[in-house]
């Protein structure tokens, strides 16, 4: 019986870290999609406050030149930071998760390519 009263609430726990990473990931796709869209469509991309979404989301030219992003905006990627760049360039239309690592974490970013090839990302 003291053996199910510990492995229970762990159990329970373990579920609702699953589901709440779930979530958290289904959220931050669905921003992503939705800034595309709105790109797409012809919304430029300067109107993107850096911390319009949760987790923030960010707005990349393919050569690396941040356009949106809550630091690093006007920086360029691809000089500041190549493996996280190289990470995102396997973005495409369909989106893509990547990984990278980032001041010594591991980042998850859902990165996207809008029709005019700008890179849209968020994560976590």
């Amino acid at each position: 019986m003291k053996r199910s009263t510990f492995v229970l609430p762990l159990m329970c726990l373990f579920f609702a870290v699953t589901l709440a990473y779930a979530v958290n990931k289904e959220s931050i796709s669905k921003n992503v999609d939705s800034i595309v869209a709105a790109l797409d469509s012809g919304k430029a991309a300067a109107s993107y406050a850096p911390d319009a979404f949760e987790p923030y989301a960010f707005i990349m030219q393919e050569d690396g030149k941040m356009l949106v992003h809550p630091s690093l905006t006007g920086e360029n990627l691809m000089e500041k930071a190549p493996p996280v760049y190289q990470a995102l360039m396997k973005a495409n239309p369909e989106g893509v998760w990547v990984e990278y690592e980032w001041k010594g974490k591991t980042k998850h970013t859902y990165a996207k390519k809008t029709k005019t090839n700008l890179i849209v990302g968020s994560g976590y």
